[in-house]
């Protein structure tokens, strides 16, 4: 059921209209019906991340495989479309019916997505566990790519804190996020969970920890010819 190419490969999370181009494309040339509507679960979450929730459940309606990978895919991405537009109660069912059918079929990936997915649904004073929960999952994971949710994971538990105003549980959970954001290996995202740990750090008194961070952080930005308006901010704060 190969298309060809890993459909991650194909997502720009800050383009939605031009990820939509990519996967209605990489639809047309898949090899057979299987990887296509597998293609087009993509479609309909990028259709969804430009608000056009009427044709993202179009484009799920249609598909018709039997085929565990793209009932999963399916659940998903319709619960993505209901959480977008506001529906977090209809929303959850789906994710968790995701969640049981990726476990069941072996698709460890899938079901830490649906897992962490869940976990954004649920009352609040479930949130912990239910991460908690997704976290577990990923660190047992066979599959690398489940595997590395834990590096969302994380923020996202780290966020549950932060709400909560207790930095001084988030901050750990921040810097384990960002050894997890360094092991996958990503420039953008490792300079993102930096950022993370130096804004706990403000939060918790520890500017000079925090601004030595942020000022590392512009320097590499101004390198590669690129702003951060959120360093800025930081750095702004911390001087004043």
């Amino acid at each position: 059921m190969s298309t060809g190419v890993d459909l991650r490969d194909l997502w720009d999370f800050d383009d939605a209209a031009g990820s939509e181009r990519r996967f209605r494309a990489a639809a047309e040339q898949a090899e057979d019906a299987l990887a296509r509507e597998r293609v087009l679960t993509q479609v309909a979450r990028a259709l969804g991340l430009q608000e056009r929730f009427d044709e993202g459940h179009a484009v799920l309606d249609a598909l018709e495989a039997d085929d565990p990978e793209v009932e999963v895919r399916r659940d998903l991405e319709r619960g993505r479309l209901l959480r977008s537009a506001g529906d977090d109660d209809a929303a959850r069912p789906l994710f968790e019916r995701a969640a049981d059918r990726a476990r069941a079929s072996g698709l460890e990936e899938l079901h830490v997505d649906a897992l962490h997915m869940r976990a954004l649904v649920v009352p609040r004073e479930q949130r912990i566990t239910a991460i908690e929960e997704a976290l577990a999952f990923a660190r047992a994971a066979h599959d690398p790519r489940a595997r590395d949710w834990d590096a969302s994971l994380l923020n996202n538990l780290g966020m549950v804190h932060a709400d909560d105003g207790d930095f001084e549980q988030a901050l750990p959970i921040f810097e384990d996020a960002l050894a997890a954001r360094e092991r996958i290996g990503d420039p953008v995202t490792i300079r993102i969970a930096r950022w993370m740990v130096a804004w706990a750090l403000r939060n918790l008194g520890r500017t000079e920890e925090a601004l030595g961070i942020q000022r590392a952080l512009r320097e590499e930005l101004d390198a590669l010819g690129e702003k951060d308006t959120y360093v800025d901010e930081e750095i702004r704060l911390l001087e004043g």
